[in-house]
């Protein structure tokens, strides 16, 4: 057995004086604001929960009741996992926090709503170099509120301190989302026609992609900085680029069971062509009007302040257009009433037909509307 040291060794000089209960936190992490931060956000998860959930926060998973769910013949699962980039400086740097949150949820649910699937759960991780536990409520605050907009529970999460690898005031957020579709209802490019019209909706800005454009080109080039008034806005810069993600979850299912929609495309990073391309058939191709649209002013001033030639900006950033359905004809009319329901403006932007070249292409031709 090794004796223990005297106070004269070696050994005994490298022994912490601290007591060992706070060696973590000397360390770097802090469990006291851990916990404190889950009683902060414990009523805001509560708002979100469904009848099929199981249990309370805590456990070491999130449970839900798939038996519930009897109104499935065939119930396909699907799911989907994202964060929101580089939009977190913004709300690091303008000490805003809660619209992250939301940000997180849009871009889950809204791309797993493109196939039909209705949202059931949600779960989040946050990474962050300090727990400030109001900090971490108010981003589970706005978890919290875009899932009861979404309809899915939140069932579980994560938060972790790390220390070392992220300056204390640092953080960043992901998020994944399961749902459900009846198999028979699936939408996709299978379903895909010559002769279906292109609804497009509108975005409610940039939404949670491109922001390492806008940051380069406002930010470090233009010299921009986040509190200042832009008239073209109508607010400050900051507060124009914190604008949260819209959320188009329950319209998008009211939409689709109305019938006649046959895909849908959420509008991301990559811009409205690359992504409507992700549900076209090669046999066809999707040509959009320009002039059915005008985009949101921020979108004229990144073009204008950061030179951004249209073929970059369209390549980035959504221009406008947050989501979009390909539909039948005569079910355009009443879907757009459907939408305006939820409050999403929406309108015809363009059609499907016969694709020359077999590569399922889109198409952007024309003008947007001048100002």
């Amino acid at each position: 057995m090794t004796p223990h040291p005297t106070d004269s060794s070696p050994a005994a000089a490298a022994v912490p004086t601290t007591p060992v209960g706070n060696a973590y936190a000397r360390a770097g992490v802090d469990i006291e604001a851990a916990d404190r931060a889950i009683d902060l956000m414990k009523a805001s998860v509560a708002r979100t929960r469904r009848p099929e959930v199981i249990g309370d926060l805590g456990g070491f998973a999130g449970l839900f009741d798939v038996s519930a769910l009897t109104k499935y013949t065939r119930p396909l699962l699907a799911t989907s996992t994202d964060g929101v980039g580089t939009k977190v400086a913004i709300a690091q740097a303008m000490d805003v926090h809660h619209t992250i949150g939301f940000d997180l949820v849009g871009m889950v649910v809204d791309d797993l709503v493109v196939c039909g699937a209705e949202p059931l759960f949600m779960t989040d991780y946050i990474a962050c170099g300090r727990v400030v536990p109001e900090r971490i409520a108010a981003i589970v605050q706005g978890i919290a509120e875009a899932c009861v907009v979404a309809g899915c529970a939140l069932v579980g999460g994560e938060t972790a301190e790390h220390p070392g690898l992220l300056h204390p005031d640092e953080y960043d957020v992901a998020g994944a989302t399961t749902g459900v579709v009846e198999a028979d209802a699936l939408l996709g490019p299978g379903r895909v026609r010559p002769g279906d019209v292109v609804v497009a909706m509108a975005s409610s800005g940039l939404h949670s992609n491109g922001y390492s454009l806008v940051r380069h080109v406002l930010l470090a080039e233009a010299g921009w900085a986040l509190d200042r008034d832009v008239a073209a806005l109508g607010r400050t810069l900051g507060e124009e680029l914190l604008e949260p993600t819209r959320i188009y979850a329950k319209a998008c299912l009211d939409l689709a069971a109305a019938g006649g929609v046959h895909a849908m495309s959420h509008i991301t990073g990559g811009g409205l062509a690359a992504n409507l391309a992700r549900v076209m058939p090669v046999e066809l191709r999707a040509t959009l009007e320009r002039a059915s649209w005008t985009p949101q002013p921020i979108f004229d001033v990144v073009a204008e302040v950061g030179r951004v030639e249209r073929a970059d900006l369209e390549a980035t950033l959504n221009c406008g257009v947050g989501m979009v359905a390909l539909m039948t004809p005569d079910a355009v009319d009443a879907g757009v009433a459907t939408l305006a329901e939820h409050g999403i403006h929406a309108w015809v932007a363009g059609e499907v037909d016969a694709d020359p070249e077999g590569a399922g292409t889109v198409r952007l031709v024309g003008d947007h509307p001048a100002r």
